[in-house]
């Protein structure tokens, strides 16, 4: 029987972490060494761990770039790391994107391009069209992530107002063969979605964008409106005879990171159900789900026998409702689920980004359980007005719920754990 629900969390996120280990992965998806030289690009919040992997696997000559978050860079011999900002732009992110193109200058078809991409990508590759300017990207950004619509259709959006995302870097390569190695962050491991595809095209058009635009109600600056009613924001089809020969691979995914935590808890003895590896939503609309369910089998023992485990992957979004809170989708999601599971005994749970970090501050995610919102009152925090505010991470900080494990150096999406004894 589990008598420490956070170390068995704790160790359920390091294997899933584990799993998702740049190493191990790379070394299953090296190339054939080319004729010409070797040009490593990357960017992701992974994306410094996963250079460090490809040089220690890769035996010959290689020169390179990659771009990653601030705090997120590890030390290389031969690849260049440079770090900028995350989730919003920043000018070390545009001057990063323009480094990138100058690396692929002059390639032939003897020369290989190796493209190491990881979630975070997008706003890490700032690359504004003419008549748009970084600060339209940056207003770009930050309506995206308010508006609560999936990373897929951020990601459309985001293509047609870019000239470096949607398979655009890797037209710049060539004629050189471009392989790109791809840490998922995308529920459904969609290649084209992770950092809104640099290097993998797909065939999202603008009139698509538009249609995200208007669905969401999402009020982009006017510069970017004017782009995407131009053909000037038609990004490259996949059958672009350009992309030919090109390869594209998967190396981690959250299916696979979330296969390793249910392994763990195997191991442990608890049964473990893997529910879905791809689930999407409002945070707080899928916590009601999971709450719902975990109360079924806490009273019930339906449609599961007590003690298990209900575990998720997949990428929910948060609808801002009130500026000025603190927290993440995963700490979100926990805080609806402790008001979902308030009083029913046994119930406990853990939400997290793989990557290390959920929204805005310093944490991956928390921890909670039935008596979670109680002591949030006790400790001076209304548990139901912070999640008007979109504040979970103040109301998880009074009671010291948080989980605060630092950069991981690999990004799979979220990880969430019901555990019912």
């Amino acid at each position: 029987m589990i008598t420490d629900p956070r170390e068995f969390f704790t160790a359920l996120f390091n294997a899933a972490v584990a799993a998702a280990d740049p190493e191990k992965a790379i070394r299953q998806f090296l190339p054939a060494k080319p004729k010409g030289r070797t040009i490593v690009i990357g960017a992701g919040k992974g994306s410094a761990q996963m250079a460090a992997a490809f040089e220690k696997a890769w035996d010959g000559p290689i020169d390179g770039l990659v771009v990653t978050r601030y705090g997120y860079g590890c030390a290389c011999e031969r690849i260049e790391v440079i770090e900028a900002a995350h989730p919003v732009p920043d000018e070390a992110g545009l001057v990063a994107s323009k480094r990138l193109f100058e690396k692929l200058e002059g390639l032939t078809s003897d020369d290989l391009v190796v493209a190491l991409i990881s979630g975070g990508g997008s706003a890490l590759l700032p690359s504004p069209p003419e008549g748009m300017t970084l600060a339209d990207e940056i207003a770009v950004n930050e309506a995206l992530l308010a508006s609560g619509a999936p990373i897929s259709a951020m990601n459309t959006v985001r293509k047609h107002l870019s000239t470096i995302k949607g398979g655009r870097l890797a037209l710049a390569a060539h004629p050189a063969k471009v392989v790109s190695l791809l840490v998922s962050d995308i529920p459904g491991d969609n290649p084209a979605f992770v950092a809104s595809g640099p290097t993998v095209p797909d065939c999202a058009t603008r009139q698509d964008a538009l249609a995200i635009v208007n669905a969401y109600r999402l009020k982009l600056p006017e510069a970017a409106m004017r782009h995407l009613e131009t053909d000037a924001a038609n990004a490259p089809m996949p059958d672009d005879p350009r992309f030919a020969g090109n390869e594209v691979h998967v190396i981690a995914s959250a299916a696979r990171s979330l296969e390793a935590a249910a392994a763990e808890a195997e191991k442990r003895g608890i049964k473990a159900v893997i529910l879905s590896d791809s689930m999407e939503g409002e945070a707080r609309e899928v916590a009601g789900v999971h709450a719902a369910m975990a109360r079924e089998i806490a009273m019930r023992g339906r449609p599961f026998e007590k003690p298990v485990l209900l575990l998720s992957g997949g990428e929910t979004t948060v609808t801002i409702r009130e500026k000025g809170g603190k927290g993440g989708r995963n700490s979100e999601f926990l805080l609806a689920f402790a008001l979902g599971v308030e009083g029913v005994e046994g119930v406990h749970a853990f939400a997290a980004d793989t990557d290390g970090i959920d929204g805005s501050e310093n944490n991956a995610g928390a921890f909670a359980d039935f008596t979670s919102a109680g002591r949030m009152r006790a400790a001076g925090e209304d548990p139901k007005a912070a999640l008007m505010r979109n504040d979970a991470w103040t109301a998880f900080s009074a009671v010291s719920d948080l989980f605060v494990p630092g950069p991981t150096g690999t990004n799979v999406n979220d990880l969430r754990a019901i555990l019912i004894l």
